[in-house]
């Protein structure tokens, strides 16, 4: 499974060398990765439909606890299906759809690395690990969203929604760090062992709280959707895959992986319950105002992924199954209508619905996957949407909080109508009626860009026809695996008429009306809009404003840009730290009347650094200040000899005469002194240098007063040359046992040396360099 994961990663990295190729015919092997991934998760579709799952472990950090710990199960395999299979259609779709654009092979590396992070983050049985590729999927969604970066609304949605994902990000990280301390585990299957230790622990509350929140933030939960509707600003390929069948479903999974965990509790349970019924209302009415086809299918998604949070919050065994079916009827048809989108935006230049009408009789086939996503959306009958909405009645009338069952059902049917009117709205809407002149000379599309959302739509439609077939082999085991336990399940077409069935009929029946009734409109849209003063945008952008002022006003504070006040900064800081740990470490114990005294060779050395230093900070003179500091180096390189530490002293004396002769090359090309000499600035200099050599004067001391332990020393004398195959202790200290270190200061080098690489290869426009 490791490969599986990584072999995204590996094409987007060799897209930087053979990128420039894609432009020719060799783009026709674009789509042969996600083909190919999803006929190897086909094959493991019978072994996992018997109830086995699939576990793969490598050491990675063991010492973090950080493996490369993999499980395909029912819940992973069904997004994993989803991942390579829209994304095999989505792939073939962009390759069109995408010609002409600039950096075309950019967009495909960015896309494989996001194919790669969505199936870690499904796969890993890690829960640090899973973070790891979550992180990667908003860091991968975020050029892609932004991939139209000539556009600032391309940008600054990009940044939104790198924002808030990243926000939740944060909180997540540290509820799976919080969660794998109480565990003592941070392998997702020994967490659901542990589950009991888990619930009992008073920071439970506190877990779910976090995890939610980065589910949230994911998903476009209200209030953190909004989003998702600014992300429409991406190309439609980008749209179709992230958000309809992926990444906005990635906090889904997360509440599904997690509830065998945390689940089946009042503050899980009514936590998701509270957030998903919001969510799915607001965002059901808000699809009906919008004009713009995107803007539709964003709010009618956003709405979805309530429902999703809705059913997982009540949690029963029928719940589980509408969850797991409608995660698949829902990717089908929303991919399908994105396409749909992105064909008629493609053709026409235009997304408004008010314009766009009677487009079947210059697109048909178009128009057949548009009105075959639509029928599936709304639930008609023979369809897989079908089964998805009767699944969701079943579940809340059968809702353990029986007292609320009909306000929750009522809920749902209120939602789905309004979802039944969207639907029509962004896939039948633009292809019946009369067609405008404008489009009379419309054509069909390539084939590359027509038959993925009609493939997509007939598979909705072939699922709801024989629905046992895929429940039985896919989605009971996903519902098995969201709910922890086995469940005896059988989907059906017909199950009676019942209660189930009318109100499925009268959804559906509502919903036409409402879509006949409903006359979206611009003058519409800017009424509701003026509500957008009290949106959850508006004050979660707000609160985002207050924290770019505060850091302004910090950053102007602390970093005005002059090196002088950085140390001043660093200095005062360090003394504060210094001497708070100093004091608190207890009196100095020194018997002052038994200490050696100095020798006076000692007494010279010290004399003359003291000299050379009033020297320093009297002299007006550049050139006498640089040989008073060489002065004190020299110093303190006598006072290394003859403590026994040659090594150090070459150092210093070599360190030193190379400082002093760069100073005096460049003497004479550095600016004259500033005017920093008044009386203020000399006391409060004065006083910050005396308390900095007091506390490690102190410090010192304090050290001295210590007994001594030679137990690191010893070890490091002792293993050495066992261990590291070296003789001399100090180089094997630096090399060998301080690997890590060095690793990093080697890092940073890298990254001052691009810095540097980017600023000598930077071309500027004239205007620019003015």
């Amino acid at each position: 499974m490791l490969l599986t994961v990584l072999s995204g990663l590996l094409i987007s990295c060799s897209l930087v060398i053979f990128g420039k190729f894609l432009n020719s015919r060799w783009s026709l092997l674009l789509p042969l990765l996600p083909a190919i991934l999803f006929l190897v998760f086909v094959i493991h579709i019978p072994f996992i439909s018997s109830g086995n799952q699939q576990l793969q472990h490598i050491s990675w950090v063991p010492t973090l606890g950080i493996n490369f710990d993999f499980r395909l199960d029912g819940l992973s395999l069904l997004f994993s299906l989803l991942i390579t299979g829209i994304g095999t259609a989505i792939f073939i779709y962009a390759r069109k759809y995408l010609i002409g654009y600039a950096y075309y092979d950019r967009f495909f590396g960015y896309l494989f690395l996001f194919m790669s992070a969505m199936l870690g983050v499904v796969l890993s049985n890690n829960i640090l690990l899973l973070f790891i590729f979550w992180e990667l999927t908003s860091i991968s969604s975020f050029f892609l969203i932004g991939f139209n970066n000539d556009n600032a609304d391309s940008r600054k949605s990009a940044l939104t929604a790198l924002g808030i994902t990243g926000f939740g990000g944060f909180f997540l990280l540290a509820g799976l760090i919080l969660l794998g301390n109480i565990a003592g585990t941070y392998s997702i299957s020994d967490l659901v062992n542990s589950r009991d230790v888990i619930l009992a622990d008073p920071l439970y509350p506190l877990v779910v709280g976090l995890l939610c929140m980065g589910a949230f933030t994911k998903s476009a939960q209200f209030p953190f959707h909004f989003w998702l509707p600014g992300a429409m600003k991406a190309p439609t390929p980008v749209s179709a895959y992230l958000h309809s069948a992926t990444m906005v479903k990635a906090g889904i999974y997360l509440l599904a992986r997690f509830t065998p965990i945390l689940g089946q509790t009042e503050l899980w349970n009514t936590t998701l319950m509270l957030v998903g019924g919001i969510t799915m209302l607001y965002a059901a009415i808000h699809a009906l105002f919008r004009i713009d086809l995107k803007g539709i299918l964003a709010y009618s998604t956003i709405s979805a992924l309530g429902v999703l949070t809705f059913l997982l919050g009540l949690g029963t065994e029928q719940a589980m199954v509408a969850v797991s079916v409608f995660i698949l009827a829902h990717a089908l048809y929303k991919a399908t209508l994105f396409m749909v989108t992105g064909i008629i935006d493609h053709e026409t230049h235009t997304r408004d619905i008010t314009v766009l009408a009677g487009l079947r009789s210059v697109m048909p086939a178009v128009a057949l996957a548009g009105f075959l996503a639509a029928i599936s959306s709304a639930g008609v009958p023979l369809t897989f949407g079908f089964i998805g909405k009767d699944l969701i009645y079943e579940a809340t009338l059968h809702s353990p909080l029986t007292q609320f069952a009909w306000l929750l059902t009522g809920l749902a049917v209120v939602t789905n109508i309004g979802l039944v009117a969207a639907g029509f709205m962004a896939g039948i809407k633009p292809f019946f009626g009369k067609l405008p002149s404008q489009f009379e000379k419309l054509h069909m599309p390539y084939p590359a860009l027509w038959l993925p959302p009609l493939v997509l739509a007939i598979l909705g439609l072939a699922l709801g026809m024989v629905p046992g077939f895929i429940g039985d082999f896919l989605t009971s085991q996903t519902a098995n695996s969201i709910f922890g336990a086995k469940i005896d399940n059988h989907l059906a077409i017909y199950h009676g008429f019942n209660m189930v069935l009318i109100l499925s009929l009268v959804t559906l029946a509502m919903g036409t009306l409402l879509y006949v009734i409903n006359k979206p409109s611009a003058r519409k849209l800017a009424a509701v809009e003026k509500l957008n003063r009290i949106s959850p945008q508006r004050i979660i952008m707000g609160y985002a404003n207050d924290i770019v002022r505060f850091a302004d006003w910090f950053t102007n504070l602390f970093h005005n840009g002059y090196l002088r006040s950085y140390h001043l900064k660093i200095i005062i800081f360090a003394e504060l730290v210094l001497g708070y740990k100093l004091w608190m470490s207890g009196p100095i114990n020194i018997d002052i009347w038994n200490m050696n005294y100095p020798e006076i060779y000692e007494v010279a050395i010290v004399l003359i650094l003291i000299g050379a230093l009033v020297l320093v900070v009297t002299t007006a003179s550049r050139l006498t200040a640089v040989v008073g500091m060489s002065v004190i180096g020299y110093a303190i390189c006598l006072i290394f000899v003859i403590y026994s530490a040659p090594d150090l002293a070459m150092t210093q004396f070599t360190i030193d005469t190379l400082t002093t002769v760069l100073f005096v090359l460049v003497l004479y090309k550095l600016p004259p002194f500033m005017n920093l000499t008044g009386k203020v600035v000399i006391i409060r200099d004065a006083i910050i240098s005396l308390g900095f050599g007091i506390i490690l004067s102190l410090i010192a001391l304090k050290v001295w007063s210590e007994p001594i332990d030679r137990e690191i020393s010893d070890y490091y004398g002792e293993n050495a040359y066992l261990l590291a195959k070296g003789k001399n202790v100090v180089n094997i200290l630096l090399v060998d046992f301080r690997g890590i270190d060095t690793i990093f200061e080697t890092v940073v080098l890298s990254i001052a040396a691009l810095g540097v690489y980017s600023l000598i290869r930077l071309r500027l426009k004239s205007s620019e360099r003015e």
